[in-house]
């Protein structure tokens, strides 16, 4: 395997999207696509490190036994590496080699390439699970529309590859005395999902599962904590509400003799993997102990529909609200019933397609309206590209059926951009704690309003007396469209650091503004006068809607670096986040100050007084 040596990045990699090669065996390639910017507006590529796709060439020669054996190319990106890449694998496989693909992700992004794939390779055989066959028999000639004329050019698409169908498990020797195994682990989110393990090399090719968005040309990671981050950040986007599924992939992966892990997105883990897997097992037992779920039933045909229910999902999971995911093409019926009169919220969501809801949704629909419990919200979603009949039939039998939705229906014309994606994240999390509130209701009422145990306890009255100054903490990320903004009241706030400056502030994980205060971010903190600090606490401590600008009206200045300044503050600070530590219900942001000001040295610091450790 590849160790300390990083290939060399083309001169455009910097500004534009490439693909480069790093050998890891005689006969063995992987090409990897490099994207230092953001390549989409999906939750999970918030962090805006960029991204990394990788894809894996075995070259075509002989078995031990004599056989002649093709190139075999394992988990080929999507269409927005498409030219690079292309170049890059032409250069190593001749045009009239018979060339076998193996997809372990399909999805429109990837089936635009696999057609590419086909015109230029006419001997292509694609290899796929099950549900993966399906899915590239359906999508093969499906184009994303993009407008009242556009029309689809079927005729212009090459003919769909053979499929050799993998049903089960299985292994098949290459050339080089490789020998490649295959494995499904479907998934709610990935349900064509298939996974890739070579023997000799201990190589497991685990397409998402294990994946960061971050775009790095070196082979493997250089230690656990260089990735930690960017690997719970694409956790909490697209495994959390699954983890039930995760969990038993995670169960097969155990089995096999790995010796490095290399994901669809990101560096290889060859030192750190077993840590890895046991992390994906603790954050999943988070959500399994949750006491309240929230079934997410949905289908997708271009993926839009998919973005927004990850949104959702991330933000229900934010409270701490289990989240049930369902792919309802996918799913049968007693496991669909099962969510439906188990949860404590139903969100539905629906692409519109030639006019009408996919028929899944439709049956997905009639379980709901059968089997769902009126006292319980509902939540419609979902994307359209010029008519939205099925989020119209969706809010319609269920405001008809009796059923009290949580939040109105959400329907977004194409792709989601930035800002609609935080505003569906807020609007989960808002129901996330409307769930939970409502809970604690029905416990007072069944305790006969007692007094809160944690409330007396000497401890927790002690805990109440460490005080902290009032701040807000108010951050912008980004410009144009994609430009997102928070803010928040901050009363545990320390100093941590002398040299260099640096402060501690906690962000309950339900926060809104915690998705802008990952590592990299700047934000402002500013100090609350004493006296003053009446009217920036009216307006950063009111409720906001989903979407809602915290700063709307507000006569503001700037920091250095843009950030939101508070004219009214006694002092404020600019700080960047170095680090993020995981406590309870809480992050712990250790950030240091890079620019600050004392505006009123007069003034003196507003204190928060607490009775009790129990509540801010």
């Amino acid at each position: 395997m590849p160790a300390s040596s990083s290939p060399a990045v083309s001169p455009a990699a910097s500004a534009a999207r490439s693909v480069i090669q790093i050998p890891i065996e005689p006969g063995l390639i992987c090409l990897r696509g490099l994207s230092p910017r953001r390549l989409r507006f999906e939750v999970e590529y918030g962090l805006e490190r960029g991204t990394s796709a990788n894809s894996f060439l075995f070259t075509a020669g002989s078995t031990p036994a004599g056989k002649a054996v093709p190139p075999v190319l394992v988990h080929p990106p999507g269409d927005s590496f498409a030219e690079p890449y292309l170049e890059q694998l032409a250069a190593l496989v001749p045009a009239e080699a018979e060339l076998k693909v193996i997809v372990g992700h399909v999805n429109p992004n990837r089936v635009a390439l696999l057609r590419r794939l086909a015109a230029h390779w006419p001997a292509l055989m694609l290899v796929a699970s099950n549900a993966g066959a399906r899915l590239l028999q359906d999508l093969w000639s499906q184009q994303r529309p993009t407008g009242p004329e556009a029309t689809a050019a079927t005729a212009e698409l090459p003919t769909l590859p053979s499929i050799d169908v993998v049903k089960q498990e299985g292994c098949r020797p290459l050339a080089h005395g490789f020998r490649l195994c295959l494995y499904p682990a479907p998934t709610p989110r990935w349900p064509g999902s298939l996974m890739a393990f070579e023997e000799s090399t201990g190589l497991l090719m685990s397409g998402k599962f294990f994946s960061a968005h971050l775009c790095s040309s070196d082979w493997a990671e250089a230690n656990r904590s260089s990735t930690e981050e960017d690997r719970r950040y694409f956790y909490d986007c697209l495994m959390a509400p699954m983890a039930r599924q995760v969990e038993a992939v995670l169960n097969r992966v155990d089995e096999l003799p790995i010796r490095t892990i290399a994901p669809g997105h990101g560096p290889a883990i060859s030192e750190s993997w077993r840590s890895l897997l046991t992390d994906y097992r603790r954050w999943g037992a988070a959500q399994e102990r949750a006491k309240l779920s929230v079934a997410l039933l949905f289908a997708s045909a271009y993926g839009n529909t998919a973005a927004i229910a990850d949104a959702l999902a991330q933000g229900v999971a934010r409270t701490g609200v289990r989240v049930e995911s369902i792919n309802c093409e996918f799913t049968p019926a007693d496991k669909l019933l099962e969510a439906i009169r188990g949860c404590d919220a139903v969100l539905i969501g629906s692409p519109t397609l030639g006019g009408h809801a996919p028929t899944p949704i439709v049956s997905a629909l009639g379980s709901l309206l059968a089997e769902g419990d009126r006292a319980k919200p509902v939540g419609v979603f979902g994307s359209f590209g010029w008519s939205g009949e099925a989020l119209e039939l969706l809010e319609t039998k269920l405001r008809d059926g009796g059923f009290r939705f949580a939040f109105e229906p959400i329907k977004v014309k194409f792709s989601p951009d930035a800002a609609t994606l935080k505003t569906c994240e807020e609007t989960g999390t808002a129901l996330g704690r409307s769930l939970q509130a409502e809970q604690r209701r029905q416990q007072r009422r069944s305790s006969g309003g007692g007094l809160n145990e944690s409330r007396s306890n000497p401890a927790v009255q002690a805990l109440g007396r460490v005080v902290g100054s009032l701040c807000v903490l108010t951050t912008v990320k980004g410009s144009g469209e994609s430009r997102l903004s928070g803010a928040m009241v901050a009363s545990w706030v320390s100093q941590a650091s002398f040299s260099p400056p640096g402060l501690t502030v906690a962000v309950a994980k339900d926060r809104a503004v915690e998705a802008l205060l990952h590592v990299g971010d700047v934000f402002a903190l500013n100090v609350l006068a004493a006296g003053r600090e009446s009217g920036p606490m009216k307006q950063f401590l009111q409720p906001f809607a989903p979407g809602a600008d915290r700063f709307a009206g507000l006569n503001l200045e700037q920091s250095p670096a843009g950030q939101p300044v508070l004219p009214e503050a006694v002092a404020w600070l600019e700080c960047q986040v170095k680090q993020r530590m995981e406590c309870g219900d809480h992050w712990l942001i250790y950030a240091q100050a890079e620019a600050g000001a004392l505006l009123d040295a007069a003034a003196t610091t507003a204190v928060h007084q607490r009775r009790s450790g129990a509540n801010y």
